[in-house]
């Protein structure tokens, strides 16, 4: 039985992968946001909140995670963060699961993670498509965000695998340091280069 191509996208802070998933979105490919769902799952309402504030009271409340009062809970505490992890990976797997079961007819699916690398999630996909643009423009587009700082950017930036790390590990490379439109292109290029490479399979 044929499956979807799995396409991992992944891009450090800044990089504009969240647009890329969006294009990859408009042109029809359905696109896994594994932090999109791990935010619905600790939500209002959300089917984590039971089992976080269980383990780590206080952290929950009618808006569902109080994300700095659980950031408290775990921040340099390895044991509490793999007592979180252990909540939240395996839901996020069977979200997964469930997400490319409903799209197992479609040609190619993009699962949208972060910290592909960083977790050891490049051997689950067929390709990986890294989302790169020059160190300054990335620079400027963080710090441009509200409450960032010099330093909690340069935090970030040493938690995460190095750009030109990911682009060596890359099968392809999404350059948006230029303009939406070219960029756009290059989604729509890569797109069709995919099928092929499925069709090929």
């Amino acid at each position: 039985m044929t499956r979807p191509l799995i396409i991992g996208l992944t891009g450090s802070i800044g990089m504009g992968k969240s647009t890329v998933a969006a294009m990859f979105e408009a042109a029809g490919v359905p696109v896994f946001d594994a932090d999109a769902e791990v935010r619905a799952m600790q939500g209002p309402g959300g089917e984590l909140v039971p089992q976080i504030e269980a383990a780590f009271p206080g952290s929950t409340g009618p808006d569902g995670v109080k994300r700095d009062d659980l950031g408290a809970q775990v921040f340099g505490d390895k044991d509490a963060l793999a007592r979180l992890e252990s909540i939240v990976h395996p839901a996020v797997a069977r979200k997964r699961e469930a997400f490319l079961i409903e799209h197992a007819g479609a040609p190619m699916v993009v699962f949208d993670i972060p910290l592909l690398f960083e977790k050891g999630g490049a051997q689950a996909v067929d390709r990986v498509v890294v989302v790169s643009a020059p160190a300054e423009a990335q620079r400027r587009r963080v710090l441009a965000r509200p409450g960032m700082t010099e330093e909690k950017f340069a935090h970030i930036l040493s938690l995460q695998v190095p750009d030109i790390d990911k682009r060596a590990r890359a099968d392809h490379i999404i350059d948006t340091g230029t303009s939406i439109e070219e960029t756009e292109t290059e989604v729509i290029d890569l797109i069709a280069q995919l099928k092929r490479i499925r069709i090929g399979r």
